[in-house]
């Protein structure tokens, strides 16, 4: 695990949370939509938030980091731990140990995880919670964005 790596992940959505969020670009739409006003949001406890949605992300990238980097199922393969595989464990990362390990790979897988994890499970919440589909979009294109940039830094950390 490259923890520099997790921690920049998450840290990188709160980055895009700030742009994404923003009143020029979505914040504007996504406040009518949730319902919410400037008031409200200067009610709420930022630094807690911030806290929390960084231990959130935390979260996501941790289970990115499976998805995005191909050489954590030869480590599953052997219980994790290398030490006790056999030696075609060793020739196979010696063969494909860096494999698809770049920005752009993660990013696609990052993307994929945000389309078909992340976006249905906002949607699913925003339609129990008779939310519009224009927050849907919002909330979970947000969730799409961050995950895409999330999975690039923790699959390509090594060539960054």
């Amino acid at each position: 695990m490259n923890y520099l790596a997790l921690l920049t992940a998450a840290f990188s959505s709160l980055i895009v949370g700030f742009v994404w969020y923003h009143p020029k670009v979505f914040g504007t739409i996504w406040m009518k939509e949730a319902g919410l006003n400037y008031a409200d949001l200067k009610a709420s406890n930022l630094a807690k938030t911030l806290g929390i949605s960084f231990i959130y992300a935390l979260f996501i990238a941790i289970i990115l980091q499976t998805l995005t980097i191909h050489q954590f199922g030869a480590m599953g393969m052997v219980g994790g731990d290398p030490t006790i595989a056999k030696a075609s464990y060793g020739e196979f990362m010696a063969d494909y140990g860096n494999a698809f390990r770049t920005f752009r790979h993660g990013a696609l897988h990052g993307f994929l995880a945000g389309l078909f994890m992340a976006l249905p499970v906002i949607g699913t919440s925003a339609l129990h919670e008779q939310r519009s589909f224009k927050y849907t979009l919002i909330a979970g294109g947000f969730w799409v964005v961050s995950c895409m940039l999330m999975g690039g830094i923790i699959c390509g950390w090594p060539l960054i």
